[in-house]
């Protein structure tokens, strides 16, 4: 392009100069006249200096135009450079390479592209378009797959030879694309590995998660074959070794645990009893996309214990059926969900329609009206007793005492109400005729003494007559008295069969709560706990209150240390203090007491139990002061306390202040009004100061006493708190076999290794007597064939080397037994056990007795 230029400005220039000589030539010859040389010659002077003009412009451009010239050949050879480099660093790049340009032809390319196109003879070339390329490519079969899901500009291509190539492209300044083909085989490889290293991780993750499950897993496909299972199928089935995929028929062949017929749908929820005895569910659960997961759970221990709580709740219908009083309990919506046979035989009414119907479907709306009020405040909280006139089934009118007692759940919402109904007709007219009775009797002297001063001989009558019907007075008040003595004294004698059930029951459902079960599961075992409680302290109390009104409780007052009783009370309360989040301070003391310390036991354990049920936070003190007087046993607490106006009505019988009724206050009002009566059995006064919303503190004053009777010796006071009772081993001997499997139960959710029987006998048969390994020995009292359990541990002891620690445990209440069983060195607990407290008696018990090897406390 610069020659070119250069050539039309020497065109120029000779053209120029052809121009200038012509008009020199011209002047010369031209035949002006003689006046004319001059302007001629000017003229051609002028016309010279014009040329000289452009003459010097010519060269000044063509001086410029060579400038120009060096300039760009310059340029050129930076360009031919810059090409050569640009051409070197695509050669460079490790990675095939190529350049399109504008119109979407391929410009540049390094070797490597054309490599890369080589193994499937095709030839690349400048100026093949992107389209012949990618024909080229699937047609010659280079690319067996194209993945056309671009993300980012990028394309992934799997090659006949196994390889992947990624294509990244990038348009250009002009309109062109660069793209780069980058081979991933290794990279598609290690990903492939890690995803192949990934799924096998998942399916042991899942073959592990399986196995941890406690029930049987087994993973059916569409078309009915076991494809997975985990260990605890093939424990349930009785298989092992099986080689998976295997048909569901052929495991159903070989095992009674399997229906071949699971595999046609998915399967309901059933159950299915073995040869062995054991009882599972099955319960199939659809997969999306075709089959389903049967689950296999061994429910034998649950059915068992189901029907041995059934068995529980039949005994103790049989002793409510037997109390003399109605008894029934209704829930929230005043729907009836126990009855006893008294309260169905009063009304008339069989025990089917009773159950489940609401009060107002089974009265008249009058007298629903009439229970009205009291079923308001009982549905709000509040205990209350009343007497009201009703017809019995036979049409006769009748004076019924009715008791409303709430019951509450764990946040303290009143979810239904105990009623007790006494008929009392006889006592009410009894009380009517003495009043009556008086009444005629103050008439009578009146008329009489008007008529003495006329008639002497009629007062003779008349007194006579008094006395007569004084006497039919006092005998009709002996014999109501009499009557209300029999049942007390009948509530008083049959503690034992009460508390028998009960004590199977709690140990049952203290051994289910020790177990893992889903938390629907566990709250209805507490639930069943909290009623037996509440049954276990309504009949407890109302025999103890039985007892102390039937005057078959007689004090044995005796010196003792005061901490003989106080250590083991705060050992036990402190745990219970801490299962309600409160604070227990003890401050022991070493003063010599006379008192009835069973009785006193009894004092001070209501005070604790109070303390707990009404402080809701902070903490309780157990301690004593030395008066001039004597000891004072004190119990503070800092719970809501009592009005000063209210402290004289907390120690009558069903009573309950209605502001110091908290979420955990199930009690039946009845602790105080015992210790009111022990207390003055012992003549030893319970005082109260309180304050409301700060607590309240109850003293118990003792008398000193000099000295211990001789040979009586201090306890040492062995605490077994934080001891293990893992890997112990303990013989149990009760002739209730419900209470044997309780039992059982319990000790070894304890990590206990237990040996239950019914008697010696049987006892003998499992173990040796003699010189078996065993850690403690527990007994029933009261044994099969008038035998008792403190002859059979004595018989037990007297044959070993060393005697094993006893507990022996019984519903006498007597203080007899237990002076008894102390003499012998035992440890007693009474019925219903509570498993806290046997827990805690039982650490006590072997405190000092080395275990054969160490576990972990369960």
């Amino acid at each position: 392009m610069t020659s070119e230029r250069e050539r039309e400005l020497e065109r120029q220039v000779a053209k120029l100069q052809r121009i200038n000589a012509a008009l020199i030539e011209r002047v010369e010859s031209s035949n002006l006249p003689r006046t004319a040389p001059y302007a001629a010659f000017e003229h051609a002077a002028l016309l010279a200096e014009q040329v000289r003009e452009r003459t010097r412009a010519l060269n000044q451009t063509l001086h410029e135009l060579r400038a120009s010239n060096r300039l760009l050949g310059e340029a050129r050879k930076r360009a031919e450079q810059a090409n050569q480099y640009l051409v070197d660093a695509i050669e460079s790049i490790t990675d095939a390479f190529v350049l399109f340009g504008a119109d979407q032809r391929i410009q540049h390319f390094n070797s490597r592209f054309a490599e890369f196109w080589r193994p499937a003879g095709i030839e690349v070339q400048a100026g093949m378009t992107l389209e012949e390329l990618r024909l080229l490519a699937l047609t010659s079969g280079l690319v067996i797959n194209e993945q056309l899901k671009q993300r980012e500009g990028r394309t992934i291509y799997q090659l006949h030879d196994g390889r992947w190539v990624q294509v990244n492209q990038r348009p250009i300044r002009g309109g062109g694309r660069v793209f780069l083909y980058v081979d991933i085989t290794e990279l598609k490889r290690h990903e492939h590995a890690e995803r192949e290293h990934a799924l096998a991780q998942k399916s042991r993750l899942l073959q592990a998660t399986l196995d941890s499950l406690s029930q049987g897993v087994a993973v059916i496909t569409h078309g009915g074959l076991l494809e997975m299972h985990n260990q605890r199928f093939s424990q349930l089935a009785g298989l092992d070794g099986l080689t998976l995929p295997v048909p569901l028929p052929e495991v159903g062949a070989a095992s009674e645990l399997v229906d071949p017929a699971d595999a046609q749908a998915v399967l309901p929820a059933c159950e299915r009893r073995l040869s062995d005895g054991r009882v599972v569910e099955v319960r199939g659960h659809p997969m999306p996309g075709g089959g389903q997961v049967l689950t296999y759970t061994d429910i034998t221990e649950r059915i068992r214990q189901a029907e041995a709580l059934a068995e529980r709740e039949r005994w103790i219908r049989t002793i409510t059926d037997h109390v003399p009083a109605m008894i029934a309990y209704l829930d929230r919506e005043l729907r009836y969900v126990f009855t006893n046979r008294v309260y169905e035989e009063w009304y008339g009414w069989p025990h089917d329609l009773l159950l489940g119907s609401s009060l107002g479907d089974l009265h008249s709306a009058e007298h629903c009206a009439r229970l009205m009020p009291y079923l308001q405040r009982v549905l709000a909280g509040e205990r209350i007793s009343f007497e009201l006139p009703e017809l019995n089934v036979g049409g006769e009118q009748r004076v019924l005492l009715r008791a409303y007692v709430p019951h509450r759940d764990s946040d303290g919402s009143v979810i239904g109400f105990f009623v007790l109904i006494r008929d009392i007709t006889e006592q009410r007219r009894t009380s009517e005729a003495l009043h009556q009775a008086y009444q005629n009797l103050e008439q009578r002297v009146r008329e009489r003494t008007a008529e003495l001063t006329r008639v002497n001989a009629q007062l003779r009558e008349e007194i006579e007559e008094r006395l007569t019907a004084e006497c039919q007075l006092r005998d009709a008040k002996t014999e109501a008295e009499a009557a209300n003595l029999s049942k007390t004294k009948f509530l008083a004698a049959v503690s034992h069969d009460l508390l028998q059930p009960l004590n199977a029951a709690r140990l049952f459902v203290g051994a289910l709560v020790e177990q893992e079960m889903s938390a629907a599961n566990l709250e209805l075992i507490q639930q069943v706990g909290h009623s037996l409680k509440d049954v276990e302290t309504l009949l407890g109390t109302l025999v103890d209150i039985s007892k102390l009104d039937a005057g078959v409780v007689t004090p044995e007052v005796t010196p003792f240390a005061i901490r003989e009783l106080l250590d083991g009370l705060a050992r036990e309360y402190r745990q219970v203090a801490a299962s309600e989040g409160l604070g227990f301070h003890y401050v022991p003391s070493s003063a010599i007491v006379s008192s009835d310390i069973s009785l006193l036991s009894r004092v001070i354990r209501n005070l604790l139990s109070n303390a707990v049920r009404y402080t809701s936070s902070g903490h309780l003190l157990l301690g004593c002061r030395r008066r001039r007087e004597g000891l004072e046993i004190q119990v503070l607490d800092t719970g809501c306390g009592i009005a000063e106006e209210e402290q004289e009505l907390i120690f009558q019988e069903f009573r309950r202040l209605p502001s110091a009724v908290s979420a955990r206050d199930r009690g039946l009002g009845l602790g105080l009004s015992i210790v009111d009566k022990i207390s003055r059995m012992l003549q030893q006064p319970v005082r109260i100061r309180s304050r409301v919303g700060h607590g309240t503190l109850f003293g118990v004053l003792l008398p000193y006493a000099q000295r211990l009777p001789a040979g009586q010796t201090r306890q040492a006071v062995v605490s077994g708190v934080g001891r293990e009772l893992a890997g112990r081993c303990l013989w149990v001997v009760d002739n209730d076999p419900a209470i044997c499997l309780a039992m059982r139960h319990l000790l070894e959710r304890w990590g206990c290794k237990v040996i239950v029987a019914e008697s010696e006998t049987r006892l003998a048969k499992r173990v040796c007597l003699i010189d078996g390994a065993a850690d403690a020995l527990i007994v029933d009292y009261h044994l099969d064939h008038e035998c008792n359990g403190l002859d059979l541990a004595e018989r037990i002891n007297g044959m070993r080397k060393s005697p094993l620690p006893v507990l022996v445990i019984t519903a006498d209440h007597s203080r007899e037994l237990r002076q008894q069983v102390r003499a012998l060195g035992f440890q007693i607990l009474n019925k219903p056990v509570k498993p806290l407290r046997l827990r805690t008696t039982l650490q006590q018990l072997m405190a000092e007795t080395p275990l054969d090897t160490t576990s972990e406390f369960l």
